[in-house]
């Protein structure tokens, strides 16, 4: 379709003068695009630029100028943003280290309680506890005990004890005659 160039109420008319948007063809048919004639590009003329008051011509001046007031607050904003930068730079760092700290003692954390695991049931079962008591009841002599062999008695020193002989019978390691009876 070859659009008008001229536009009334903002609707477009074709050469023929009728709203090309004012019918719709339906069916498969469609029009073949009519070529515009080629215009000739219009030129310039050389014209002297236009003469500016002096009113106009000192408010450009004055808006192209900075103050020095303004370019000092200027600069002060520039080099707060820079600043802000670097210090936000260096605290993203500081976040980074230590997230990557706190990952290296995690895995350094799961390698030392996988190795304390390992050692403790390899330690646990290194103890065969059958073959324990028959090596205590065979080769050693000893009993199990029974209700009349077990001696019971208040220590004085705590919950230490250090046995450095038998316990007689009677319960009573040293008597002093010192004491009255």
């Amino acid at each position: 379709m070859a659009a008008g160039y001229g536009t009334y109420n903002s609707r477009r008319y074709d050469r023929t003068g009728y709203d090309s948007r004012a019918f719709y063809v339906y069916g498969n048919t469609v029009r073949q695009a009519q070529t515009a004639p080629l215009k000739a590009p219009k030129t310039r003329s050389v014209q002297q630029p236009k003469r500016t008051s002096r009113q106009v011509a000192r408010n450009r001046n004055r808006a192209r100028s900075i103050s020095p007031a303004y370019a000092l607050f200027l600069t002060a904003a520039a080099i707060c943003a820079v600043l802000v930068c670097v210090l936000y730079l260096n605290l993203q760092s500081d976040v980074v280290s230590r997230s990557e700290n706190v990952t290296a003692l995690q895995e350094e954390l799961a390698d030392l309680t996988e190795a304390n695991d390992t050692r403790y049931n390899a330690a646990a079962d290194s103890v065969n506890l059958v073959s324990m008591r028959e090596k205590a009841i065979g080769e050693m002599g000893m009993v199990p005990a029974s209700e009349g062999n077990v001696v019971e008695y208040d220590s004085p020193a705590g919950d230490y004890v250090k046995q450095y002989s038998d316990i007689p019978e009677n319960g009573v390691l040293a008597k002093s005659s010192d004491v009255s009876e």
